[in-house]
């Protein structure tokens, strides 16, 4: 956990891009599915610009620079608790958490698996169960096992490590949903949604020699503190309201993924 910076390096200085379209989560097809999950007018996206060169090494000075800026402070949305409406930053940050999210698969042939362990049949729908309960989340079905119930015979399809890349938290959160979660029957919606977010939000770069594509952005999962404690993502924990940082080094952009767990309508936006 960070209170400060460093002061090694020049500090990081950050610009709102309100122009930077985010298409994936305005696809009448993403619409739907989020209205279906319970995800529509919680989740957004958004970018930032900064002119500094970017080290992995330097993330905490990185994040609070990020946090303190006064163009982050004042476009940086988020759900509020009381009202239930966007608002923007608009506080002092004391202390950061970030940690670094692994972001290495360029290919939806991860999630192969499901079809291979008859989590998913051939046809494409979820292989059914009898209802389960894992802290708020329903499980209803073999793929919510696998994502939740670490005693359950299928969880080690994936390894731990596996699980922490950012490809697989996407997929997961979409999985698990909102409050009122209508599910998916087939696994199709959730794969075609997961790609077309991740491809929207991570850089890649194709090798000049191998002409393998890799991925360029480095990414971490944060949370902010001001004076009276946690305040963003929220000021609740909760799995599904979450926050994400995708840095492009090279084109020195900062992408936010934001959603906020919770009920009652509010805009989307």
């Amino acid at each position: 956990m960070a209170t400060g910076t460093s002061g090694h390096g020049p500090a990081f200085t950050f610009r709102f891009l309100p122009q930077k379209a985010f298409p994936s989560l305005t696809a009448q097809d993403t619409v739907h599915r989020l209205r279906q999950w319970s995800m529509l007018g919680r989740i957004c996206a958004q970018a930032f610009g900064f002119d500094q060169n970017f080290q992995s090494y330097r993330k905490d000075d990185f994040v609070m620079a990020f946090f303190r800026d006064p163009n982050v402070i004042a476009n940086l949305k988020l759900l509020s608790e009381s009202s239930g409406q966007w608002i923007t930053l608009g506080t002092d940050v004391k202390k950061i958490e970030a940690v670094t999210v692994p972001c290495t698969q360029v290919s939806m042939s991860f999630f192969d698996r499901l079809y291979s362990e008859e989590i998913v049949r051939d046809s494409g729908h979820i292989v059914k169960c009898l209802d389960d309960f894992y802290d708020s989340f329903v499980i209803s079905d073999e793929l919510r096992k696998v994502l939740l119930l670490e005693d359950s015979e299928n969880y080690e399809i994936f390894s731990q490590l596996e699980r922490e890349e950012f490809l697989y938290r996407l997929f997961k959160h979409l999985c698990l949903g909102g409050v009122l979660c209508q599910f998916e029957d087939i696994l199709g919606p959730y794969l075609e949604t997961t790609k077309s977010i991740y491809k929207d939000l991570v850089s890649v770069q194709k090798d000049r020699e191998s002409k393998g594509i890799h991925i360029t952005s480095t990414i971490f999962k944060v949370l902010a503190y001001d004076a009276t404690g946690l305040c963003y993502p929220s000021t609740k924990n909760h799995e599904q309201t979450f926050a994400y940082l995708i840095v492009d080094p090279l084109k020195r952009h900062v992408h936010v993924l934001y959603h906020s767990f919770g009920v009652g309508k509010v805009s989307e936006g």
